[in-house]
Formats: structure tokens, C-alpha cells, sequence
């Protein structure tokens, strides 16, 4: 079957429509109250970032719910770095290129709070104190300079089912963490071995720099 691919602005609006009135004119450049309710209550993000030659990179970031976004002002934001696999592909690419997008998710909830701005790296501020968890000081900051916000509609989590239970069979087919780190990562690691760092004491080092 031939394929037909869409290739300028044109032919996308000709096949999806114009949007909405109000689907065009929601985007703000400042943070409203609701949107700082919704920063304090979500526990994860999606870091969307690109390399000076555009290719991408999306980096997810969790923390408890009220310390995962720290807000400076009414168009600046913070995103505190915890321990990782330090390859730090979406830092790199901000070094390159500031340009960074974010979707911002509560469970249960199927609309997002989506964020696009201009990003830094930051080592050091006064703020770093509200960014402590569990008695650990991140490294780093992500530091955004807000450009856009808006809230995006529910469609894809009713369509995905996401957040319904009776939908969950996280093993059915994909095999369990330490199955895929032997498989493609880690070969000379026995099963056992795996499953041991990824238990209990994998939770318990979450704060802990490797």
C-alpha cells in the first residue's frame, strides 16, 4: 500500500481543521493560582528537551507531590535533579539548546498542565533549600523560563484507559525490570542478583547519589 505523507501546513489544516477559538487562545505566559495549585499537587513530569541539531530527548521526573516543582515567581519554575543513571541526555541537550517542553501529570486526573519555555542549569540558589527531600540537597536545577502554559484536554488518557486498574497487567507480556536489564543491559548479572537491586533497597536509595 502506498503511503501519503503530509509534508507542509497546508495539507495538515486541510486534513485535521482549523482549531477552536478557545483551543488557540489558551495558551498564557504567566502562571495563574490554578496553575500553581496544579504544581503543587503533581508528583510527575515529562522533561521534553532537543540537541542543538534537533534530535530529542524526553526524560521523566518524579517526587512527592509538592516538592517536585519548586515556582520562583509567576514565570519561572524549578525542577530539582535526584539521583540517576547520570547520563544526563536532557541536561546536555539544554546546554545546546534551552528550549525544553513539560507536561506536568496528577494521578487519576486525565488533564495535563503543559509547559514550554527556555531552560538553564543551575548548581546553587537560596531555593535549593525548598528542593531537599529527604534530607538530601539536589545537585542541580532545571530552571525554566516560562514562554507558554495551558491546561491540555483529557482525550488521550480516556482513549488509553490509563488510570483504570482493571486495565493493569504490567508483566503480561513485557517480562519484570531486572529480566530486561539482564536480557539488553547487563548480561554477566544474574537474575537474582537483578531482582535483589531492584527490590526494597532499590526504594531505599532513591535520595542516595550513586
Amino acid at each position: 500500500m502506498t503511503w501519503t505523507e503530509i509534508s507542509d501546513d497546508a495539507a495538515l489544516t486541510a486534513l485535521l481543521g482549523e482549531p477552536t477559538a478557545a483551543a488557540r487562545g489558551k495558551e498564557r505566559s504567566t502562571l495563574t493560582d490554578v496553575d500553581r495549585d496544579w504544581l503543587a499537587s503533581t508528583p510527575f513530569c515529562f522533561l521534553a528537551t532537543a540537541d542543538a541539531e534537533g534530535r530529542c530527548d524526553v526524560s521523566p521526573k518524579g517526587d512527592p507531590a509538592g516538592q517536585l516543582v519548586h515556582v520562583i515567581d509567576e514565570t519561572t519554575i524549578a525542577i530539582a535533579e535526584r539521583p540517576g543513571n547520570r547520563r544526563a541526555d536532557g541536561y546536555r541537550n539544554i546546554l545546546a539548546n534551552g528550549q525544553v517542553g513539560l507536561n506536568f501529570l496528577i494521578p487519576g486526573r486525565g488533564d495535563t498542565l503543559r509547559i514550554n519555555g527556555r531552560a538553564r542549569l543551575v548548581s546553587e540558589a537560596p531555593f535549593f533549600d525548598d528542593l531537599v527531600v529527604k534530607g538530601h540537597r539536589p545537585l542541580l536545577a532545571v530552571v525554566v523560563e516560562i514562554e507558554t502554559v495551558f491546561f491540555h484536554c483529557a482525550k488521550a488518557f480516556l482513549r488509553s484507559q490509563l488510570w483504570h486498574p482493571e486495565t493493569w497487567e504490567p508483566e503480561a507480556i513485557v517480562p519484570r525490570r531486572a529480566v530486561l536489564a539482564q536480557r539488553l543491559e547487563r548480561p554477566e548479572t544474574s537474575i537474582e542478583e537483578l531482582d535483589d537491586y531492584y527490590g526494597q533497597s532499590y526504594e531505599e536509595r532513591l535520595y542516595v547519589q550513586p
